[in-house]
C-alpha cells in the first residue's frame, strides 16, 4: 500500500521527501501512520528497483533539497498494480482506497473499469461483521445498539459504494453500440 501511494504520487508530479510524507499521511496516515522509519527504507528500497530517482536540487532556502522523479520502470510498475491488484488490494478498505486514488493513471478505461469490476463482485457477496454458523447476521438482528450501527453504517457505505461503482462502470463502458 505504501509503495502503491508512493508511485500514484511522484506519478502526479515529483516530490520532496518531506512533501511525500504528508501527501500519504494525509491519504492513509488516518488509519496506518507513515514514520519516517517506514518512509525513507521504502524510498530507498524503491530507487534500487529502479522505479524512482533522487536528484538534490537547489532549495528555496540555501540548503538543497533531495526530489523523487519516478522513473519509466515505476510508471510500467505503477501501471502494473493498478491494471492487476492482488485480492487484498480488492477487499481491504483501506488498500482500496490508495487503489482508487491513483487508479486515474490507468490510462485504458476498459481496464479501469475491470477494476472496479472485481471490486463490485466482492461488495456483491453476502458479508458481515459477525455470523451465526456460516450465516452473515444483519443489523436488525441484534438487540445491541452498538453492533446495530456498525452494521447499519458498514451497510449505508456498501451501499454507496456499490452505486458508484455500478455508475462508474456504465460511464467507463461508455453508451451500448
Amino acid at each position: 500500500m505504501l509503495e502503491l501511494a508512493i508511485l500514484g504520487f511522484l506519478r502526479d508530479q515529483p516530490l520532496h521527501g518531506y512533501d511525500l510524507r504528508k501527501r500519504v499521511a494525509a491519504l492513509m496516515g488516518h488509519v496506518r501512520p507513515v514514520a519516517d522509519g517506514t518512509l525513507y527504507p521504502a524510498i530507498k528500497r524503491m530507487a534500487a528497483a529502479g522505479w524512482l530517482i533522487r536528484k538534490d536540487e537547489p532549495g528555496a532556502a540555501a540548503a538543497p533539497r533531495r526530489m523523487l522523479y519516478l522513473t519509466s520502470e515505476g510508471r510500467a510498475e505503477l501501471e502494473r498494480r493498478l491494471r492487476e491488484p492482488d485480492e487484498l488490494d480488492i477487499s481491504d478498505e483501506n488498500r482500496w482506497f490508495t487503489l482508487l486514488a491513483f487508479l486515474r493513471h490507468l490510462a485504458d478505461p476498459r481496464r479501469q473499469a475491470a477494476v472496479l469490476r472485481r471490486r463490485l463482485a466482492f461488495l456483491e457477496e453476502p458479508t458481515s461483521f459477525f455470523y451465526e454458523g456460516n450465516r452473515p447476521m444483519a443489523a436488525e438482528e441484534f438487540g445491541d445498539p452498538f453492533r446495530q450501527g456498525l452494521l447499519t453504517i458498514a451497510h449505508a457505505t456498501s451501499q454507496a459504494e456499490l452505486a458508484w461503482l455500478r455508475a462508474t462502470i456504465d460511464a467507463l463502458d461508455g453508451p451500448p453500440a
